[in-house]
């Protein structure tokens, strides 16, 4: 049986669809399929989804839900999400079981990713 009443998919507005595209299959090689020229469906990205055409962003300060993704090395994601066109919102900083950055991609949507504290074995 299959489960139920879990997150399944999710979808973000973007008010520049094809831009938003590009950034993703840049900075963290999603995969996309384009629904004609109002719609595209993302994959290889740890949930299903998609953006919608929207002049509407997806922001914590508007009351959004804030989507995290997971990074085995932050660092090297900030200057992967800078070099697609990202804009750092927030910089690195330490917070309770990790590290974390926010950030804004090409349709103004804020997103986080975070790099759990590993654990050292002396």
């Amino acid at each position: 049986m299959a489960p139920r009443e879990v997150i399944n998919y999710v979808e973000l507005p973007a008010q520049n669809i094809p831009a938003t595209k590009a950034f993703f299959e840049t900075a963290f090689a999603w995969s996309f399929i384009d629904y004609g020229e109002e719609y595209t469906a993302f994959s290889n990205s740890g949930i299903e989804g998609g953006f919608f055409l929207s002049e509407l962003v997806s922001r914590t300060e508007n009351g959004a839900c804030l989507l995290v993704l997971l990074s085995d090395d932050l660092e090297a994601t900030e200057q992967r999400v800078k070099k697609a066109g990202g804009v750092i919102s927030q910089a690195i900083f330490s917070f309770p079981g990790g590290r974390r950055f926010h950030f804004t991609e090409p349709s103004g949507n804020e997103l986080a990713v975070w790099s759990p504290v590993k654990a050292y074995i002396a």
